[in-house]
Parts: structure tokens; sequence; C-alpha cells
């Protein structure tokens, strides 16, 4: 057998000699286990949320999950109660598409960006614009408030990732990150990081204590990042239809996820609330689900006409909200 022969990976099980009973009896348990709470992932449609005309791009639970919020190219924000499917309230500003919407911590006050180049900063019951920041250059492609809510990170189409102080009065960034060598697509923030992924093909991490970043170069452009809740893991989403899970502290690329298509849309993927699932959308307007371990496709199915652009799991419930280019966004259960 020659070095790049791969026949032995036709085997259902590698050879070994150390595989006892035990062992065999253990993983069917891990498997059956798996496949039982891969039976509880929400693939039922409890409901459509329609009311925004054209594109929705974004959908995000709050933070305890009770409400959600959606954003699209009808230049507006919506504001609803998923479990009863009410539009709770419309946020209209913005000149051009809005691209993400982020809630704070306390759900009293918003953040969203899009086509023209702005970061609006809403209070929530009000629906007033308390703040406009302005800076980046071109197109806003993703937003978050740190944790304490004090502070907007945004990603931009200029290659740049601008911090802004929510206190202040100024409406200028505070700190600019201009190390991309191309758009960047997504951001997260921690207590004291920034992690952004660019269409370079790098997740980049910066350290706000030490003044420090730290590149992994994945090879494919990155349109979307997302932590795991423990905080060890990042996913990035590439446009070489690959889900890619690496551990934070050292880079290293733990596994892929594939059987989607992503190769031209800004599309999200997240884990789901246990940590044990990969979920992600797809061109097709299919959604897949993934064993996080092995990275099988445990589920998939049809949730929309059209390309799904955003997914996001339930705080503390199986519960999901979707959202496509086809205008409609969808709850499932």
């Amino acid at each position: 057998m020659g070095p790049t022969d791969n026949s032995f990976l036709l085997l259902p099980f590698p050879p070994t000699a150390s595989h006892t009973p035990e062992d065999w009896r253990r993983e069917e348990a891990m498997s059956s286990a798996a496949g039982a709470a891969a039976q509880k992932l929400p693939r039922t449609e409890a409901r459509t949320l329609s009311g925004h005309e054209g594109a929705v791009l974004a959908v995000r639970f709050n933070r305890d999950g009770n409400y959600c919020l959606s954003c699209g190219k009808d230049r507006t924000l919506r504001l609803w109660n998923p479990h009863t499917g009410a539009l709770v309230k419309t946020y209209k500003s913005h000149g051009r598409e809005v691209r993400d919407v982020y809630s704070s911590s306390d759900n009293a006050k918003l953040v969203s960006c899009g086509g023209d180049r702005q970061i609006f900063y809403w209070d929530v019951a009000s629906g007033r614009v308390i703040r406009k920041f302005r800076g980046h250059n071109s197109e806003i492609n993703a937003v978050k408030f740190n944790e304490f809510n004090t502070v907007v990170v945004s990603a931009g189409y200029d290659q740049t990732v601008r911090a802004f102080d929510c206190r202040s009065q100024s409406s200028d960034p505070i700190q600019t990150i201009d190390t991309f060598q191309d758009s960047v697509m997504s951001v997260n923030v921690t207590s004291t990081e920034i992690i952004a992924g660019s269409v370079d093909g790098t997740v980049r991490t910066f350290d706000i204590r030490m003044g420090r970043e730290t590149v992994d170069n994945l090879g494919h452009p990155v349109n979307c990042i997302s932590l795991s809740n423990d905080r060890n893991c990042l996913l990035a989403n590439c446009l070489d239809s690959t889900v890619r899970l690496i551990d934070k502290s050292t880079g290293e690329l733990l596994q892929e996820y594939k059987g989607h298509i992503c190769k031209s849309f800004k599309m999200d993927c997240c884990l789901t609330n246990d940590d044990a699932f990969v979920v992600g959308g797809s061109e097709d307007g299919f959604v897949f689900f993934w064993e996080l371990v092995d990275a099988p496709v445990v589920a998939s199915f049809r949730a929309h006409s059209s390309v799904v652009t955003s997914v996001s799991y339930h705080p503390t419930k199986a519960s999901m909200l979707t959202s496509s280019v086809d205008g409609t966004v969808r709850v499932w259960t």
C-alpha cells in the first residue's frame, strides 16, 4: 500500500489489538447517547415570523431567549416574541440594508449595522436612536457588545475592526484594528479578547490587556465565527463549504464539518446550548446538525426556499431560529 493509499479508511474501525469488549460497549453507549440527543434537536417548524420585505440577513435570540431580533434588506430591525409569533416593535432609521443586530445583556439596548457605514445604538423600549457611531469607510458586516454593554465592536468591509465607547458622547472609535488583508465578516468579544474572522482566511485574536495579536490562518475565506458556550473553542464557517472547529488557546484544528453549501453568502454557524452539536445553514435552504466530536451529519432538513443566512440557538431550550433570503424567520422546536 503506497503512502497516499487511503483504502484503509473504508474499514469500519482502524485495526487494533487494544480494542477490548469494554471499549466497544463504551463506544456503543456513547453512540447511543449521541443518537438519543440528536432525536431531540429542533426540526419541527413551530411558526413563521413574516413581515420583512426582502431578505432577512440575521436573526438573534436575546440573552434570556424570551425575545428575538431580526434585520434585513428592508432597512429595518424587528423585535419579536418567537414563542407567540407576535411582532413587538419595528425600528427604522438605517438608510441601507441592516446586516447585523445584537442585544445588550440586560435587553435594554440594541446595536445594529449595515450598508450605510454607521452603527446605530438604540434604546429598546422607546425605539430611539441614542447615538450613531461612525468611522468605517465601507459597509459594516457585524457588531457586538462587550459583556458590560459599555463598548460596541464592529467588523467592516474596510478591513478593520473598530471599538466604540457607549458611555462617551463621541461618535468616533476608541480603537481601530487594521491588520487584516481583506474584508472582516464576523466578530466576537470576550472579557479580555476581540476575535474576528476575515475573507483573508484568518481568524485574529486580540488580547485587550496585553495588546497582543494571535493569527490563525485557515487558508479559506472566513465569513462567520462563533464561540462555544464554554469559550474554549471557536467555530469558523468558511467559503469552501466547511465549518472548522478550532482550539481557541492553541489554534489547533480540532474538526471539520461538511455537507452544506457555503460558497458565496455570509451565513451563520453556532453550537447547541450544550456544545454537543454544530449547527449551520446552507445556500440550498437546508439546515445541518453535526455531532461535535466525530463530525457526522446527524440531521439535515429543508428549512427555507432559499439561502439560510442565519441560525440562532436558544440559550437553554431545544429551540432554534433561522432566517433566509426568502424573507422569513422561522422558529423550530
